[in-house]
């Protein structure tokens, strides 16, 4: 009985200790450690965009007018789409520079397929004139599945150079800066070159409303496959083993080989997804121009790494998370 009450008497005194502990828990924080949490948290980036964003409505009242929040977000679902792409590959310690490439050789590409009419005297002089466009258009001319089987060509084709990336970064242990920025100058030229720097008119009127087009007048097109490519990215990284993989390699790629992580695939994986967001973003600013350009992302680097490292991926790998907000 002695025992069994003195048993009681600790369970009891752990339980006060507990209710204590808590107690002490909700105890309300000061402002100072409340800025200390905002000042540290993951989240910082964002608070300090609604603040600077709150502070310049007073000076710029037109800022936060509909037309002006509906162009500014329209310019930014396509870099959201290529920066989650960028966020992968940073998280192996690597960096994409052909991204803008890719965005430039898909614009072209996919364009040019289904353009509706091409004119001799610009396009007579380009190397595609005669076997793959002419003065009626291109293959999928005024085809009804032109606008689908384009776009997936598009993201193929960005697929197919992430590859070639990730293949030679993984296989030969190139450095990535190095692997990119050749393909990031092969491709770029070699747009300038198919369309001998003329930009591809002519694109079906439906292809238009991907950049453009609004579902009910609300929400557009734009917004929906921007927002569904962010979810992938989130359930990979957060969800997946994958995911788990490529934190793993990108923090310590050899103790990630030696506990049995395929650090090769996971690294041809990642540039490999670089390359479909690249050229997935490349059909949004097409359609928002509603043209091909073959120099269309070669201004976007800076932008791209920035609003991967801005939304907190380390340029070192290893940390960081696609999430909503990850645009500067």
């Amino acid at each position: 009985m002695k025992i069994t009450s003195l048993a009681f008497k600790r369970i009891q005194g752990g339980y006060n200790m507990g209710v204590f502990r808590t107690k002490t828990q909700k105890k309300k924080k000061s402002v100072r450690q409340i800025l200390q949490g905002a000042f540290l948290s993951e989240y910082f980036i964002l608070y300090l965009t609604i603040v600077c964003f709150v502070c310049v409505i007073p000076f710029v009242p037109k800022i936060i007018t509909r037309s002006n929040l509906l162009n500014v977000m329209s310019n930014l679902w396509p870099l959201l789409v290529v920066a989650v792409g960028q966020t992968f590959v940073l998280l192996l310690g690597g960096i994409d520079l052909s991204q803008v490439s890719i965005i430039g050789v898909t614009s072209v590409l996919g364009t040019v397929l289904m353009s509706n009419s091409f004119n001799e005297d610009i396009f007579a002089s380009t190397p595609l004139w005669g076997w793959l466009i002419g003065p009626e258009g291109g293959p999928m001319a005024d085809s009804a599945a032109a606008i689908p089987v384009c776009i997936l060509a598009m993201l193929l084709i960005g697929t197919l150079i992430g590859i070639f990336n990730g293949f030679f970064v993984a296989q030969y242990k190139m450095p990535p800066f190095m692997v990119t920025l050749v393909t990031q100058m092969f491709y770029l030229n070699f747009a300038i070159f198919l369309t001998q720097s003329r930009n591809v008119m002519g694109l079906p009127d439906g292809f238009k409303q991907l950049g453009k087009g609004y579902i009910g007048g609300i929400i557009p097109y734009a917004a929906i496959l921007a927002l569904l490519i962010t979810m992938i990215g989130y359930f990979i990284l957060d969800r997946l083993v994958l995911g788990k993989w490529i934190y793993a390699t990108g923090a310590n790629e050899t103790a990630s080989l030696v506990s049995g992580v395929p650090t090769k695939k996971v690294t041809v994986f990642c540039y490999a997804f670089s390359g479909f967001c690249a050229a997935a973003g490349s059909a949004i600013y097409s359609a928002r121009l509603n043209m091909g350009r073959p120099t269309l992302g070669e201004d976007l680097t800076m932008d791209i790494v920035g609003a991967a490292v801005l939304g907190g991926t380390s340029l070192l790998g290893g940390k960081g998370k696609v999430c909503l907000w990850n645009l500067p």
